[in-house]
C-alpha cells in the first residue's frame, strides 16, 4: 500500500527535486550515458547501456563501470533527503558477465539510516532481469544541504 498523505507526497517531491539538482551537476554519470529512471526518499534507480568503449580486454564490461553505475544510484538514494551525503565505504560482488549492448538497471534501496550514517544496497540487473552485481554502500552526512526546501 502506498502512503498518499500530503506529508508523503511532499517528501517524494523533495526527493525528486534533490535528485534533479544533483543530476544537473553530475557530469560523470551523464558522460557515461546514465539515466535516472526513478527516485524517492531513500531509493533511486538508474540505467546505463554498455557502449563499445566500456568493454575491457576480456570482451566484457569493465567492472569499474558497473561499480560506477551502482555507486551513482547509491549517491542519489542517500542524498534524496536533501542533506549533503557522501560515501564512507562501498563494496561490490560481480555475479554475471556484462556485455556490450546490455542495458543495466541499478536499484538502490536504503536498508538502515540513523543520525548521520546509512547503509544502502544496490541490485544491478541486465535487460533480462538477471542479477549481475550486488553493491553495498555506507553513507555519511556532511554539512550543508543539496537543496533548500
Amino acid at each position: 500500500m502506498t502512503d498518499e498523505s500530503p506529508k508523503a507526497r511532499e517528501r517524494q517531491r523533495s526527493a525528486e527535486r534533490t535528485v534533479e539538482a544533483l543530476w544537473r551537476g553530475d557530469a560523470a554519470s551523464q558522460g557515461l550515458g546514465m539515466q535516472v529512471e526513478s527516485s524517492g526518499p531513500g531509493h533511486a534507480t538508474l540505467s546505463m547501456r554498455v557502449r563499445p568503449d566500456m568493454v575491457n580486454g576480456h570482451g566484457i564490461c569493465h567492472g569499474g563501470l558497473v561499480f560506477t553505475l551502482a555507486d551513482s544510484a547509491f549517491a542519489f538514494a542517500c542524498n534524496s533527503y536533501g542533506d549533503n551525503t557522501v560515501a564512507a565505504g562501498a563494496a561490490i560482488e560481480f555475479l554475471k558477465r556484462v556485455h556490450e549492448g546490455d542495458v543495466l538497471h541499478a536499484a538502490a534501496t536504503e536498508r538502515w539510516r540513523a543520525g548521520r550514517a546509512g547503509i544502502y544496497e544496490v541490485e544491478v540487473r541486465n535487460q533480462r532481469g538477471e542479477l549481475v552485481a550486488l553493491f553495498r554502500g555506507r553513507s555519511h552526512q556532511v554539512a550543508g544541504r543539496v537543496i533548500d526546501d
